[in-house]
């Protein structure tokens, strides 16, 4: 055996488990993302339609408040929110899920009443 060649093995065994851990921390991080995005859609879809009850009147309170209220239950806090339509009754809420990595989730979502002629 080459004296030159000593503690070759070695230094390439730790080479792939390093290359090995950062491919595994960007999979984490990856599969962080999509459930925190995930997350941050369905917090901001039932935000908007519990905010769209609430301006229509089928239920009480402010409607931006109660998207709040709920949107931290889901883990998310409101970014923005506006009663929008011409009879105040359509919601758009943006929600922000934060997590472990350098950036946010985000998810937007609108609700209101149904289409005029909509059936049930």
């Amino acid at each position: 055996m080459d004296s030159r060649e000593g503690g070759a093995g070695t230094v390439v065994a730790a080479g792939l488990a390093i290359a090995l851990l950062i491919l595994l921390m960007g999979i984490l991080s990856l599969a962080e993302a999509a459930v925190a995005a995930g997350k941050a859609a369905t917090a901001a879809d039932l935000a908007a339609l519990a905010a769209a009850d609430a301006a229509r009147g089928l239920a009480t309170g402010d409607p931006c408040q109660v998207a709040s209220d709920l949107a931290s239950r889901h883990g998310a806090v409101i970014a923005s929110c506006a009663v929008l339509g011409s009879a105040s009754d359509t919601v758009q809420v943006e929600v922000v899920v934060h997590t472990r990595l350098p950036w946010p989730a985000r998810g937007i979502a609108r609700a209101g009443p149904p289409p005029a002629g909509a059936t049930p």
